[in-house]
């Protein structure tokens, strides 16, 4: 059965996401209002500016609907969408506060020292772009680490129905990490 993904389309890299589902075999609606949740299956929370990002999820009445889908549904944040589900910001108000991970923004410095890494997880190779990114200094009880640079620098973790993500997967031609959250619906 073909799955409905949305991707939080209010700013940010959602059209690499909604490319990187299709080409994966999910039927993807962009969300901009809270009913386009309505009939999905699972959602993505792309990269962008997590300041923008909530902003326009308050004007468009999105933010408790977000909350709400999260309890239940699958979603997945990666660089400012994992920032959104964070139920700790250091130095900031969360955003959702919905995923048991503590979050820092911007842990490796500015757009000019943006980096591709790559990542074992689960004995596989990953390639990973890390733009202006947040890193997971910590995780709850409850909370899988999946990814760690040096060991010691969370960068992906997963909390039951809960992905998240501090890196771009949209952003190279590998699509295991769409295919990893389709399954996880």
């Amino acid at each position: 059965m073909v799955k409905r993904i949305g991707v939080l389309a209010l700013q940010g890299d959602f059209a690499e996401h909604k490319l990187a589902l299709e080409q994966v075999g999910a039927e993807v609606i962009e969300v901009r209002l809270p009913h386009d949740l309505d009939t999905l299956d699972g959602l993505i929370i792309p990269g962008g500016e997590s300041t923008t990002l909530r902003k326009l999820a308050d004007f468009y009445g999105l933010m408790k609907p977000l909350r709400a889908f999260a309890q239940d549904k699958p979603v997945w944040g990666t660089c400012a969408g994992a920032i959104l589900l964070a139920r700790e910001v250091v130095d900031q108000e969360p955003h959702l506060g919905v995923m048991d991970i503590k979050i820092q923004r911007n842990a490796f410095g500015r757009q000019i020292n943006s980096f591709v890494a790559d990542l074992d997880i689960d004995g596989e190779i990953y390639p990973a772009v890390f733009i202006r990114a947040p890193l997971i200094v910590s995780v709850g009880s409850g909370v899988k680490i999946l990814a760690s640079l040096n060991h010691n620098r969370i960068v992906a973790a997963q909390q039951g129905h809960m992905l998240a993500t501090v890196f771009h997967p949209e952003l190279t031609n590998d699509l295991r990490f769409h295919r990893r959250f389709i399954e996880m619906i």
